[in-house]
């Protein structure tokens, strides 16, 4: 991938919803002979050719869905990390499973790589990264896949084996009630927190006033009308200049 945020929307489609060949070549492609996968229901490790272990999983992620619909929702690329955080909305329809689907959210993270043949020596991309080409410019950066991470919510990944809303529903009601313990336990164990106050201010550590914060919000007032000040006057210098050009 020359362009992450560009391209993994079509690298996505075609490992969901392409027939198993051209599955398979996506996976070689992009993906680098060690790249691992994390699912909630499965999991590869980093190894010599872990990749086919990847391509299992997606071929039997197509057997058991066979018509897959598909939307990105949203692409964020952390280039100084190589990470690519992709929100998927997926309509997972299990074969097994009569009048049945599973609209599901998730947000897929993918650590990238700039160097694939960087491990134990594989080299199964003839072009690295960044190649000089014939005029002695570079060519544009490319990025491969070393891991993908599958991330659901519970009352998400539930709906992949209890369906017909069953799961979600025994998710609310567990949320409900370790909500209600989260509020009981702050109520009645109370005397912790305020031991932790209390050796707090005995180390003299900085404490939250009402002053800190009028302090802070005054500064932010202030430099929001800095900004606000600069941009009008950069405008009217503008207008300025071209009213002189006209003249």
């Amino acid at each position: 991938m020359e362009d992450p945020v560009r391209d993994i929307p079509i690298v996505i489609k075609l490992l969901t919803e392409s027939p198993p060949t051209i599955q398979k070549y996506t996976i070689e492609k992009f993906f680098i002979p060690n790249a691992s996968f994390s699912h909630p229901f499965c999991r590869t490790w980093s190894f010599n050719n872990s990749r086919w272990l990847v391509q299992m999983i997606y071929r039997f992620y197509k057997i058991m869905s066979p018509r897959i619909k598909l939307d990105v929702k949203s692409i964020a690329f952390d280039e100084e990390h190589l990470k690519l955080y992709v929100t998927i909305q997926q309509l997972f329809s299990i074969f097994i499973i009569p009048f049945y689907s599973a609209p599901v959210t998730l947000t897929t993270v993918l650590t990238l790589t700039d160097n694939p043949n960087e491990y134990r020596g594989h080299y199964d991309f003839s072009t690295p990264s960044n190649k000089k080409q014939d005029d002695g410019k570079n060519e544009p950066k490319k990025y491969w896949i070393s891991s993908q991470e599958d991330l659901y919510q519970t009352n998400e990944f539930v709906k992949f084996f209890l369906p017909f809303g069953i799961g979600v529903f025994a998710v609310f009601v567990w949320h409900l009630f370790a909500t209600a313990g989260c509020v009981a336990g702050a109520i009645l164990l109370w005397p912790v927190s305020w031991m932790e106050q209390t050796w707090a201010l005995e180390k003299g550590e900085p404490q939250v006033t009402e002053g800190n914060i009028v302090d802070a919000s005054g500064a932010m007032a202030r430099f929001i009308v800095e900004e606000a000040t600069g941009l009008v006057n950069g405008v009217r210098e503008s207008v300025q200049e071209r009213t002189k050009e006209i003249e």
